[in-house]
């Protein structure tokens, strides 16, 4: 099967950003005898397909086709509009000036990708599957980007709406992505869930990473790892920082904070870091997907934060699923289905968004008892392996495709 997959930031393990779902499902299909072609922009492919405005290339088996468009989450509201709107552009030229697909598959984050991928639906008359990775425009307008009444999310409202009835199939991220794409009229014999996943390969329990503990003088102590984008979506600087002062103030200086990433809200985590003098929070920048494995085995103990917005709590995000892979304790501070998931199954902990006096006590309670905290990531891992595997969710998306297929033909 000719499959055509639409991901403005697509991105491999070379990447310093974890969003690699499209490649690891994409690698996959290839190696069972499917044709993929990427439809992307080059802001997070190797360098070389920057130099040209349109270049094409192969990665694993996967057909590339970029346009060179830049996007940074440091640009303004504007800026990313622009950015949206010239790749919309583009991927409707690459997609329509390439063979005729089987299936189009069109993914957001960002909203607009599903523009390319009617227009090749309409016009070479194939189906179309729509993945939501997050509920656009609501995620905006409850995170102050948008307004609730402003032109762009009304916009943006119609778009999603159109998108929803015009694709064969809906894959939604989540439980609550599912909930609200059902929301907005769409039959529940068209919306399937696959969350995210876990590369079972890629993250591993094991010991620490020696030289990793050295780099960081590390020694015996409690590692509180996070490995991610470090955004307003995130907020890490609304909780971290008091939990660490905390954690000073009560002479616990076996436990340390190790935040590697990058994003808009950096400059205010290390402003934090600064005025408390926390160093007990050590901010170790970026780390390409291939070495985050380094830090989620150094790590006693995983987080994976939101800011206190209500959708957020819908999110299926990467860090989360690795954090499961590798056999480590998660704490997250949501109160929707990842709550659930550690809670039921026993795998971590969960605090209040927010609440850094929680957070420090919910990890000296698990500092000081490492038997239980080896048991939760034990479950985690268990976890990883009976719901999430990369491979089982990349066959249930494929699967999708194949029966979308063959309804329409």
């Amino acid at each position: 099967m000719r499959v055509l997959y639409i991901h403005q930031f697509f991105a491999t393990r070379e990447s310093n950003l974890g969003l690699i779902r499209s490649y690891e499902f994409s690698r996959r299909w290839v190696e069972q005898g499917h044709e993929v072609t990427i439809i992307t922009s080059s802001s997070r492919l190797p360098e070389s397909y920057s130099k040209k405005l349109i270049g094409r290339g192969t990665i694993d088996g996967i057909d590339i086709r970029s346009a060179r468009i830049s996007y940074s989450n440091y640009m303004n509201p504007l800026r990313r509009v622009w950015s949206f709107s010239l790749f919309m552009l583009n991927a409707i030229y690459l997609a329509l000036s390439g063979p005729k697909p089987d299936v189009v598959l069109a993914t957001s984050t960002p909203l607009t990708v599903g523009v390319p991928g009617l227009a090749v639906s309409l016009l070479r008359g194939v189906p179309l599957v729509f993945e939501v990775r997050d509920l656009w425009p609501e995620a905006a307008i409850q995170m102050g980007v948008l307004k609730r009444s402003g032109p762009i999310a009304r916009i943006a409202k119609t778009l999603e709406r159109m998108l929803y009835r015009r694709a064969k199939n809906v894959i939604a991220l989540s439980p609550g992505m599912a909930e609200g794409v059902l929301a907005e009229g769409t039959p529940a014999e068209r919306v399937h869930v696959v969350p995210n996943s876990s590369d079972l390969d890629l993250f591993s329990p094991g010991p620490k990473d020696e030289a990793f503990v050295d780099q960081y003088n590390l020694g015996d102590s409690f590692v509180v790892g996070y490995a991610g984008a470090i955004g307003p979506s995130n907020a890490l600087e609304d909780s971290v920082p008091e939990a660490a002062r905390i954690l000073l103030e009560q002479g616990r200086r076996d436990i340390v904070f190790l935040i590697a990433g990058n994003g808009k809200s950096l400059p205010l985590l290390q402003l934090e870091k600064e005025r408390l003098g926390l160093d007990n929070l050590l901010l170790i920048g970026s780390l390409p997907k291939r070495d985050v494995p380094r830090l989620t085995r150094t790590a006693d103990l995983l987080m994976t934060l939101f800011a206190d917005v209500p959708i957020l709590a819908t999110n299926s995000p990467n860090k989360f699923f690795d954090a499961l892979a590798s056999g480590r304790p998660v704490l997250v501070n949501q109160p929707g289905w990842t709550k659930d998931l550690i809670e039921t199954n026993d795998a971590g902990a969960w605090v209040p968004a927010g609440d850094g006096e929680a957070m420090a006590q919910t990890i000296v309670a698990m500092a000081d008892d490492r038997k239980a905290a080896a048991r939760k990531g034990r479950n985690a891992r268990a976890l990883a392996e009976r719901k999430f595997s990369r491979t089982d969710l990349s066959d249930q998306v494929m699967a999708i495709l194949k029966s979308t297929v063959e309804a329409s033909a």
